[in-house]
């Protein structure tokens, strides 16, 4: 197998893994797209549709962290596949069934195929850049959520008033399957692997207490839970603020929603490709990664927390919330990075599933945290939300001065593949 960086074969893998993290993020919003329709349809009460909605992570953690694992010892390449045909399978009961026990199986089993998604698809892309050219295409995945998020936004009310709500899941099926399809014809597992740097040591395995213990690591899945936590707080609740915080329209809210994602894409990919231009000049991973993503997360939670307390017309609040948007998200790419620098290959999935699984955990709290607080200011307008949005932003604030004092790249590999190596 050829071990040698291959440009052309690798950007098509990572393009391939763009559009598997694109279908993975429809099919995570599209039940709440359908609510109003599948509810009616069904007779289900909120809360009874709360527990539909919410039954897609009950197992989402565990299996993304056993999936994790199991990436240390199984091609990647062939859990993609695995994963890919369970989330066509899970759409059948959905579109066919009225009963609601079949509805909460089927969003359980599809957290179970998708809890994996993201640290097996950026495992899978180690495999085919080496770590200098890495930032890029992480980012370039990732944004397969956010151009996920603007076809469901865009496309499943287009489909619904045509064809009913049921033939979005149909849809999806058939999404999962050709991309499938796809991933057999031209999909293939990497054989590039992470070589130290002189001074690191050459430690195969390092033991997971070591690993968890280091400051790199767990500084990481710091940063990686205040961001998501922003990520879920903007997807949960911008729409509801512009409508009922800023008094727009329901049409015209939906259409700064898709502005908002728009905006901090090419911020997101720009701060990528900064990134990796810097450590092709020669500056450290500390600075070009720690350093970088720890600024940007504290840059994106001072504006947050700006939104309450500057006197701004709503069109500025939708731009102020577009950039700090755009910047959050640095560290899922850079994040990555970070830890495949620190981690011995052979452990790098389950570290980097660990990472996904206590940012999902945020997706949960965010939500519920800022729900309570729009509850108790809901005679004050907007207040609640911008509340919301304050709290994320200390939270990415004190995520970020952590990050300064704890992302050492260099000097934690140094130290972990210095170490005994694990049994």
């Amino acid at each position: 197998m050829n071990t040698r960086y291959q440009p052309g074969k690798a950007w098509s893998i990572a393009i391939l893994l763009a559009l598997f993290i694109l279908i993975n993020f429809i099919d995570k919003v599209v039940v709440g797209l359908v609510a109003v329709p599948l509810m009616s349809e069904l007779g289900l009460t909120p809360v009874q549709f709360g527990v539909v909605a919410g039954s897609f992570f009950w197992l989402y953690s565990i299996s993304g962290v056993a999936g994790g694992f199991i990436s240390n010892r199984v091609k990647a390449s062939t859990l993609l596949l695995v994963m890919a045909v369970i989330w066509s399978v899970a759409q059948i009961p959905i579109a066919i069934s009225s009963s609601v026990t079949m509805l909460i199986a089927a969003r359980v089993l599809l957290g179970v195929g998708e809890g994996p998604a993201w640290p097996v698809a950026i495992h899978a892309c180690f495999k085919w850049f080496p770590d200098d050219k890495r930032n890029l295409p992480v980012s370039v995945i990732a944004q397969g959520a956010t151009l996920g998020l603007l076809v469901a936004g865009i496309g499943i009310p287009v489909v619904t008033a045509h064809w009913g709500w049921r033939a979005n899941f149909v849809l999806l099926g058939v999404m999962g399957v050709a991309w499938c399809a796809l991933w057999l014809a031209f999909g293939a597992e990497g054989a590039i692997e992470d070589k130290p740097k002189p001074g690191q040591g050459s430690a195969q395995r390092v033991p997971y207490a070591r690993l968890l213990a280091d400051r790199t690591v767990w500084g990481n899945f710091l940063l990686h839970f205040v961001a998501y936590w922003g990520l879920a707080l903007t997807l949960t609740w911008l729409p509801s603020y512009l409508q009922k915080g800023l008094g727009y329209s329901a049409i015209t809210a939906g259409q700064l929603f898709a502005m908002v994602v728009a905006i901090g894409t090419p911020i997101n990919v720009g701060l990528s490709w900064w990134s990796q231009r810097m450590m092709a000049r020669g500056a450290s991973s500390r600075s070009a990664r720690g350093v970088f993503a720890s600024v940007g997360l504290l840059v994106a939670g001072v504006l947050f927390v700006a939104l309450m307390y500057l006197d701004l017309t709503n069109m500025q609040k939708v731009l102020l919330i577009a950039v700090a948007s755009g910047l959050t998200p640095i560290i899922y790419s850079l994040g990555p990075t970070m830890l495949g620098e620190v981690t011995p290959g052979a452990q790098r999935g389950g570290i980097l599933a660990i990472d996904n699984s206590i940012a999902s955990i945020a997706g949960i709290l965010a939500p519920i945290v800022t729900g309570r607080l729009v509850e108790v200011a809901s005679s004050n307008g907007g207040a609640g939300y911008e509340q919301g949005f304050a709290v994320s932003g200390l939270l990415l604030i004190g995520g970020g001065v952590i990050g300064l004092l704890c992302l050492f790249p260099e000097a934690s590999a140094r130290k972990l593949r210095a170490q005994p190596a694990a049994a």
